[in-house]
């Protein structure tokens, strides 16, 4: 579980009233720290969660892109490009992975020095179960109403549009948003 501060004020907010005396405006500040410190509540909120299953929250993405692949099984390579990590990360999320059961290596027989990985169904089974219980949990967000997740989502879109996330896709709100 996350450790709760506890502490009689908010230190984003003292530290935004002290970044605006010191350096000028700080909504930027604060919104980019708030993001971080988010992180840090959601990814201790999925570690409760996935850690009985032996699973960690980048373990468990692998599993639910391959449940989503057409075949159940995809290329380390494909893998890390959807998931937006390095090749290192996946390799050893894989490693982890076939230990526990969830998913097997191949060779991939389109690319010759290439490594498929695969779903097994013990692999598939977690997912369901661990699914389950990160709904159940509204994936740490349900301080959050639905149409403030919905904000919330497409506002940090536009962060990871900007960053060049999507090939040829601008990253102002469209006429809808």
């Amino acid at each position: 579980m996350v450790r709760a501060l506890g502490l009689p004020f908010d230190p984003i907010e003292r530290a935004g009233e002290t970044w605006e005396q010191r350096f000028g405006p700080a909504a930027a500040m604060r919104a980019a720290t708030s993001v971080f410190r988010v992180q840090q509540i959601l990814l201790a909120r999925f570690d409760e969660v996935l850690r009985p299953h032996g699973l960690t929250f980048a373990r468990y993405e692998v599993l639910v892109l391959l449940t989503f692949s057409r075949t159940g099984q995809l290329p380390l390579k494909v893998i890390g490009s959807r998931l937006m990590v390095h090749p290192t990360s996946v390799t050893n999320a894989i490693d982890r992975l076939v230990a526990a059961g969830f998913v097997d290596r191949r060779p991939n027989p389109a690319d010759g020095r290439g490594v498929l990985a695969g779903i097994t169904e013990r692999g598939r089974a977690v997912v369901e179960v661990a699914t389950g219980e990160l709904t159940a949990l509204d994936f740490g967000l349900g301080e959050l109403p639905a149409a403030e997740q919905e904000t919330l989502f497409e506002v940090l879109r536009r962060v990871r549009l900007g960053a060049g996330d999507v090939a040829g896709v601008d990253p102002a709100p469209s006429a809808e948003g």
